[in-house]
């Protein structure tokens, strides 16, 4: 191998490695918000469906304590995502209902791209309120358009 080549090989390995690692920062990165997202997305649900997001409804919906809802109200509400009052309902900030529709248009496209390859509503459902968080916005752009095909 000459100099040339090896060189550039080297060059090649170098940008596969740092493609990957940004791969998994990006991943790193939607595990932290997804929590905060999957909550302003159930909140902005519970409070068009009864009119008010309550921390008991909450736990319920999440599958989780009412402690951990808790802590992770505080967490939103620090952040500025939403409003609350101790023993009261739920509401979200402008900048939380930014964030509940953003995270229900991707659940939406997603869903519809998971049907229109044929699965069945229950497994798309579940699979995508995980893939709604990971996957980038080029991709829920062919998502889109694959599934408006279909």
């Amino acid at each position: 191998m000459t100099n040339d080549e090896n060189h550039e090989s080297t060059q090649a390995e170098a940008r596969a490695v740092e493609t990957r690692a940004e791969a998994f920062i990006g991943v790193r990165e939607a595990r932290r918000s997804e929590v905060a997202e999957d909550y302003v997305e159930l909140i902005a649900e519970l409070i068009h469906e009864n009119g008010e997001a309550r921390p008991v409804d909450i736990a319920a919906r999440m599958g989780v304590t009412a402690p951990t809802v808790a802590k992770t109200l505080g967490r939103l509400a620090r952040d500025g995502l939403i409003t609350r009052a101790k023993y009261r309902s739920v509401f979200l900030t402008e900048e939380g209902r930014a964030l509940a529709k953003e995270c229900r248009h991707r659940h939406e496209i997603v869903l519809r791209f998971l049907l229109s390859l044929g699965l069945d509503p229950e497994t798309a459902e579940r699979d995508a309120e995980g893939i709604e968080h990971h996957v980038s916005e080029r991709t829920l752009a062919l998502f889109a358009a694959f599934a408006q095909r279909s």
